[in-house]
C-alpha cells in the first residue's frame, strides 16, 4: 500500500523570494493596506492599528536586521529541500489555497483534488503592466512568469478521490487549464514545485482548499479530520509509493501575531489535536486563513514524528505589519 513518509509545512511569502532591500519595499505596500485583519477578526488600515498598537517594532523593521531574518529563512528553506531529497518521494501531496489564481470567488469548492497529468501556471509576468520590482521577483520566484508546467500523477489523484468520497469527504475536481491566461494555478503550488524540488520533476497531486473565500471554508476541526481521512485514504491506495504531504502558506499575515504562530507550531509539534482543533475562526481570517493547510497537514501526517521547525516574526514597520514565516518536518 501507498505510505506517507514525510510532512512538510513552509510559508510561501514574497519575502522568500528576494533580499532585505525588497524586505523595505514590501513595507511601502502596508503603509497604504487598508485591510489589515487583526487575530481578533477586525479590520482597519495601517494609521489606526499604529494609533492602536504603538510604534513597538521600530527596531524589528530595520534593513540589519531584516538582513540577519533573511539568512535564516533561506537557511530554513534550504533544509525543506533536503528533507525532500531525503526522503525522494513517488508523489507529493501539496495543499494549498487558492486566491483566485485557478476558482474564482463566488464559485470556490471547499476542497477540490486536481486531477490532471500536469499543472500549468498562471503567466502572471505576461498579464500584469507594470508590477512593481518586489513583485516581479516574487512572480519570478512562484514560477509565475510565463506559463510553466509541472507534472502531476493523475492516476493517483483519482484514487485518491474515490477513496476520500467513499470516506465520507465531498470533493470539488478539476482535471485541466484550457487557457493559462484566464485561469491556472497560483503562487502556493508554484512555490512549493520551484523551490523545493530542486532539479526533480517530482509528480504532485494539487489539494486546493479554500482558506480564503467564506462562508465554505473549513472549521479547524474539520480539516484536521480531513487530514486524517487523506492518510487512511492514501493507505488503501495499491502500490508501494512512498508520499509525501507539504502544506503550503500561512502563518499570521499581515498583522504578524507572534503569539498565535507559536501556539499554532507548538501544537502541531505535540500533535495537540484539541489545541489545533480549538484555532479560533477569527484568527483564521485574510493571509492567516492559510494556517488551515497546515492543520490538514497535521491530520495527514499525524502518525509521523515531528524533526524539526523554525519560526521568524517577521515585522516590516513599527506598528508590527508582516509574516510570521513557519517551517516544519515530520517523517
Amino acid at each position: 500500500m501507498a505510505e506517507i513518509v514525510l510532512g512538510l509545512g513552509t510559508s510561501h511569502s514574497p519575502l522568500l523570494t528576494m533580499d532585505a532591500d525588497m524586505w523595505v519595499e514590501r513595507a511601502s505596500d502596508d503603509l497604504r493596506n487598508s485591510a489589515l485583519t487583526t487575530s481578533d477578526g477586525r479590520v482597519m488600515n495601517y494609521e489606526t492599528l499604529l494609533a492602536e498598537r504603538g510604534p513597538g517594532h521600530t527596531d524589528h523593521c530595520t534593513k540589519e536586521h531584516l538582513t540577519r531574518q533573511v539568512v535564516q529563512s533561506t537557511a530554513a528553506v534550504e533544509r525543506l529541500v533536503e528533507e525532500v531529497a531525503r526522503v525522494k518521494p513517488d508523489v507529493v501531496l501539496v495543499i494549498g489555497d487558492d486566491q483566485d489564481e485557478l476558482y474564482k470567488p463566488g464559485n470556490t469548492p471547499s476542497l477540490a483534488v486536481y486531477q490532471g497529468p500536469e499543472i500549468v501556471m498562471r503567466p502572471l509576468g505576461e498579464i500584469m503592466h507594470d508590477p512593481p520590482p518586489w513583485m516581479k521577483i516574487a512572480i519570478s520566484g512562484y514560477a509565475m512568469d510565463r506559463a510553466y508546467r509541472f507534472p502531476c500523477d493523475a492516476e493517483f489523484a483519482l484514487a485518491l478521490t474515490e477513496c476520500l468520497m467513499e470516506a465520507g469527504v465531498d470533493l470539488g475536481v478539476h482535471t485541466d487549464i484550457p487557457d493559462p491566461m484566464i485561469a491556472a494555478f497560483g503562487h502556493a503550488f508554484g512555490f512549493v514545485t520551484h523551490r523545493l524540488f530542486g532539479n526533480q520533476q517530482i509528480p504532485i497531486v494539487p489539494l486546493l482548499l479554500n482558506t480564503y473565500f467564506p462562508p465554505n471554508v473549513m472549521r479547524p476541526w474539520r480539516a484536521y479530520e480531513v487530514g486524517c481521512k487523506i492518510a487512511e485514504a492514501v493507505a488503501a491506495i495499491p502500490g508501494d509509493k512512498r508520499v509525501a504531504v507539504i502544506a503550503s502558506g500561512g502563518l499570521s499575515h499581515f498583522v504578524t501575531d507572534a503569539e498565535l504562530d507559536k501556539g499554532v507550531l507548538e501544537a502541531l509539534r505535540k500533535n495537540d489535536r484539541e489545541a489545533i482543533e480549538s484555532i479560533p475562526m477569527e484568527a483564521l481570517k485574510a493571509g492567516s486563513s492559510e494556517i488551515l493547510c497546515w492543520v490538514m497537514g497535521a491530520g495527514a501526517w499525524s502518525h509521523l514524528p515531528h524533526r524539526w521547525s523554525d519560526y521568524l516574526p517577521v515585522y516590516r514597520t513599527p506598528a508590527g505589519t508582516g509574516i510570521g514565516l513557519g517551517f516544519a518536518a515530520w517523517g
